[in-house]
């Protein structure tokens, strides 16, 4: 059906009155939204294990949903794609980059790429004009070659060949190095200063290619209105970072966190801005988005105005509008066109010269300036990501008409390759050294065996909020010794990595120490309440305190906690459980941060290299503590017992231990595994796979609570419950109200007690059966929780029991051999 233009209408009449809404410009719009978001979010769920950038789905969606693939089919491409509502799609779609441009400009830190140093801007110099030289020879044997090609403007056509292989997508990048963990390595830093150099070249190279190219038509321009365009462009350039700098950063000083209110006027004169820059350098003759690029790096990076900019606008822009354009793009891509060995030749011509051009350059001088083999081809490989501002220069071309249809995807194809291969090649070539340290003390019970009394303890915190911060310093103070020992704690606060910008600025105000990220003070953010909050605390003498910030993707940054905690050599964790109870009484609100963040305390528990602590939070944030450590047997419990010794040294905490025996004495304990009801692992309790001698336990636990009786006599209240009904009795001290915290250990090998308990379906199988049992959201516990798991290389291993049976034959009892390691299987 054929349409004329200017007879579409924005909105229809509806069904009912006999119009169709693909037929009218809005509901057309949205269909074409809602296919474009679903098909690109699908393709992201499908690269998501190959670690792949989310532009790569939406220019591969766009491809798919173009004439290259689903629109062959010539009556859905009229119907959902027709000719006439392509402008309203594309304008929608520049609106959101334009925005995402200025987001890009507030992500680079100028002041930072002038602390780089000769080695970042060497890099970038040579990364830029090796390639550059390169593409201007390949544009020479696709004029020859390719039909059309030698219409186009001479000095254009080359501009925009040689940027087109030269540039490095910075925002790609740098969240390329983010998920592979390499932000903080020494090819990190160099390849995120680099890449900023390029990003500023490639913008600068970019405004010069559009300046010389053509009208639409892509007729060339006269040499004078190229001069005239350069030269309006360096004094917008001049305009914006001399007048409008200062001007934004008084705004900003307005917007500033000591002032309650932020007064909207100034956000919305922000956003207008963004929208006047892109006009004005339209006007100029240059492309509207490099307004909006210069109009963020106008902004200042220090304090809260930038977080506030970002927060008004980037998940709109980000998740909503930016995919319509790199989905254009794709729609744009017709792979038909390249037919015939020579097309394809071509194009396997573009993309080795590409990656050798940036690949070789970049590995060469970064071997002039002493980096290792591997670093250095890393960096190059890194340097070749191509990604979003290739897909914006390629289409301002296509737009001049500076690249017909064949070189556009060509060259589209060219940038997705060498962007999918970038995380992969990385992974392959450069692994950085992780080495483990032999001095870690691997548990509280090490470091008290030790002959130096005064050996420090060291703990790593971990925050998912400044919420955490008053019952993580309680539970510290709590366990700070009054005698001459330190306690050096680590803070690290755990940030989720998305495609957010803000995840990357946050990034641009750490500095390196080790890894992760060391903030810098600042004034205004949440870190600096954080830092000035434990900073004071670390005033009260013997504790040294080490903020820092993890910045990871979830299925990763139980990595980089279990990095810190070997590298500082940790001997506990301190994680905050996923849910965390407000309020006092019977109205306590349960804020509940999402599954992702207890699969993290989940992995953290499985790979930590020191004993582990997750507290659950119910207010526990008060200044005199009363404390209760359950003992029911096992390395767990001994490792509970033994954090309740350092609480009992400190003079404001009153310390009771409960010890429940079994009064029928030593009993074998077989973990039975039983077809599950569940297909769920995570409702089922694990144990520890090692094989234990259930004898030697005894001696060991009895041993244990005598030496902690002796040395608190008098001090710790000791009180011994039998066995019988062990979840009323449980249930009622956390009830009670009588204790602040209870402290209890997981329980990886069951006494006959905890057994008894894991017959039940698990609700945090984490925190093993008794933690569990206290955590529960419907038992109105009122005490926080504190759940520990001793660190120890040979029970390690776990796995999850639908059923714990309780063997008692009297031919097992000799032995003392416990169960655990064959794990017996019955039917």
């Amino acid at each position: 059906m054929g349409f004329n233009i200017s007879s579409i209408k924005t909105s229809s009449d509806g069904a009912w009155q006999g119009d169709n809404p693909l037929n009218f410009a809005f509901p057309l719009l949205i269909a074409q939204t809602t296919l474009i978001l679903v098909l690109s979010r699908f393709l992201a769920f499908l690269l998501k294990p190959l670690r792949q950038p989310k532009v790569i789905a939406e220019i591969v969606g766009g491809i798919l949903l173009g004439p290259s693939a689903l629109g062959r089919n010539k009556a859905y491409l009229h119907r959902i794609f027709p000719a006439w509502s392509m402008p309203g799609l594309e304008t929608v779609a520049t609106i959101g980059l334009l925005f995402f441009l200025f987001l890009v400009g507030l992500e680079l830190d100028l002041t930072s790429i002038r602390r780089s140093g000769r080695k970042a801007f060497g890099i970038a110099l040579c990364g830029i004009s090796l390639p550059f030289i390169c593409g201007i020879g390949v544009a020479f044997i696709l004029r020859k070659t390719v039909d059309g090609a030698d219409k186009v403007g001479f000095g254009q056509f080359l501009v925009f060949m040689g940027v087109a292989l030269s540039i490095t997508a910075f925002p790609v990048l740098a969240r390329i190095l983010a998920e592979l963990k390499l932000l903080t390595t020494q090819v990190g830093e160099v390849a995120m200063a680099s890449a900023a150099f390029n990003d500023v070249a490639a913008w600068i190279l970019l405004a010069l290619a559009v300046a010389l190219a053509g009208n639409d038509s892509g007729q060339p321009k006269s040499p004078l209105i190229s001069i005239w365009v350069l030269l309006s462009g360096v004094a917008f350039v001049i305009f914006m970072l001399v007048l409008i700098g200062p001007a934004m950063k008084w705004v900003a000083h307005r917007c500033s966190a000591e002032r309650d209110v932020i007064d909207e006027a100034y956000i919305c004169l922000t956003l207008a801005g963004v929208m006047v820059s892109g006009f004005m350098t339209d006007l100029i003759g240059i492309h509207a988005i490099f307004g909006a690029f210069i109009f963020g790096l106008t902004i200042p990076k220090e304090g809260d105005f930038a977080e506030k900019l970002i927060e008004r606008i980037e998940d709109f822009v980000s998740g909503l509008l930016l995919p319509l354009y790199f989905a254009s793009s794709g729609l744009k891509t017709d792979v038909t066109k390249i037919k015939g060995g020579k097309s394809w030749g071509l194009l396997a011509l573009v993309i080795s010269t590409a990656c050798a051009g940036k690949i070789i350059g970049t590995f060469a001088v970064a071997l002039m300036f002493r980096m290792g083999f591997k670093e250095s081809l890393a960096l190059g490989v890194l340097m070749n990501t191509k990604g979003l501002v290739e897909l914006i220069v390629l289409n301002i071309g296509k737009e001049k008409k500076v690249l017909n249809d064949e070189i556009f995807a060509i060259l589209v194809l060219m940038a997705l390759f060498t962007t999918f291969i970038t995380t992969p090649a990385v992974m392959a070539i450069y692994k950085p050294a992780r080495g483990s340290s032999a001095l870690a003390r691997r548990k509280l019970r090490d470091l008290t065996n030790t002959d130096e009394s005064k050996e420090q303890l060291r703990v790593l915190a971990c925050l998912h909020g400044i919420g955490n911060v008053p019952s993580i310093i309680n539970l510290i103070e709590s366990t700070r010794s009054t005698k001459k020992s330190q306690l050096k704690l680590f803070i690290m606060h755990l940030v989720q990595l998305t495609e957010r910008s803000s995840s990357i600025i946050m990034v641009h105000r750490a500095r390196r120490n080790g890894l992760p990220f060391i903030n810098r003070l600042r004034k205004g953010g949440w870190q600096d309440r954080v830092t000035g909050a434990f900073q004071a605390y670390s005033q009260l003498g013997q504790v040294l305190v080490r903020p820092s910030t993890a910045i990871s993707a979830l299925s990763t940054i139980h990595e980089d906690i279990c990095h810190m905690a070997e590298t500082k050599r940790v001997t506990m964790i301190i994680l905050p459980f996923h849910k965390q109870w407000r309020g006092e009484g019977d109205h306590k609100i349960i804020d509940n941060v999402g599954h992702e963040w207890r699969l993290v305390n989940q992995r953290v528990l499985k790979a930590a290299p020191c004993s582990v602590a997750v507290l659950v939070d119910r207010g526990f944030y008060n200044g005199a503590q009363r404390v209760c450590i359950l003992f029911f047997g096992g390395p767990d419990d001994r490792e509970a017992l033994e954090l309740g010794g350092r609480m009992a040294e400190h003079p404001a905490v009153k310390v009771d231990v409960v010890r429940f025996v079994d009064k029928e004495g030593l009993q074998k304990v077989d973990v039975i595994s039983r077809p599950s009801q569940s297909k769920r692992t995570e409702k089922n309790y694990s144990f520890s796979t090692a094989s234990i001698n259930n004898e030697k336990e005894k001696e060991l636990d009895d041993s244990v609570v005598a030496e902690f009786r002796s040395k608190w006599d008098g001090t710790v209240e000791y009180i011994e419950k039998t066995g019988s009904k062990v979840a009323e009795q449980v249930l009622g001290l956390g009830q009670s109200g009588d204790y602040d915290l209870i402290v209890v250990g997981k329980g990886r090998f069951p006494s006959c007690m905890v057994a008894k308990l894991a017959d039940r379906q698990a609700e945090h199988a984490e925190l093993g059966p008794v933690g569990d049992l206290l955590a529960s959201s419907n038992r109105r516990v009122l005490s926080s929780v504190l759940v520990i798991q001793q660190h120890n290389t040979t029970e390690a291993e776990e796995t999850p029991v639908p059923k714990v049976d309780r063997n008692e034959n009297d031919d097992h009892k000799d032995d003392g051999v416990a169960g655990m390691g064959e794990i017996s299987k019955h039917v």
